[in-house]
């Protein structure tokens, strides 16, 4: 078990076929993240905070 640990897979066999196969989990690493890298890639319009005029009857 301590070799799993160590990043080797192990395979149990029965009757010489494999059965089972034991591998490390690796966790996942995420990229870090940089304030800021969307900066000039999103544009708002300058009306988007006004009511729609498909609503302007519930209004």
């Amino acid at each position: 078990m301590q070799d799993v640990s160590y990043g080797e897979e192990i395979v149990i066999t029965k009757d010489n076929l494999p059965v089972v196969r034991l591998a490390p989990v690796t966790p996942r690493i995420k990229p870090d993240r940089q304030p800021g890298s969307a900066k000039g890639s999103v544009r708002m319009s300058d009306d988007f905070d006004e009511p729609l005029e498909e609503f302007q009857e519930y209004m």
